[in-house]
């Protein structure tokens, strides 16, 4: 687990998701490298914690795209940075 508490296959689909924008499960998979059952468990997350969202793909109707949600994305890097300030936990970039 990392430090926000998302196993690193749910930061990694969404790191992809804020790169490359919509993508369906498929498209997702050959990009991240990982099983099937790894990506569709990401992304159950990710809408649980509504950093992500399903939505129709109008040239495939079977595949469905997800797409970020970059305003709860920023809500939870404010509330980490907050919580990390409060803590006192400071880090250094190289």
């Amino acid at each position: 687990m990392s430090g926000t508490g998302f196993p690193l296959s749910v930061l990694v689909v969404l790191h992809k998701l804020t790169t490359k924008g919509p993508m369906t499960p498929k498209e997702i998979r050959s990009e991240v490298k990982l099983s099937p059952r790894s990506v569709s468990s990401a992304l159950r997350r990710l809408i649980d914690d509504r950093l992500c969202r399903r939505v129709p793909n109008l040239r495939d109707m079977r595949q469905p795209l997800y797409c970020a949600n970059p305003e709860r994305i920023r809500e939870m890097e404010i509330s980490f940075d907050k919580n990390r300030a409060m803590m006192k936990i400071f880090m250094k970039v190289a």
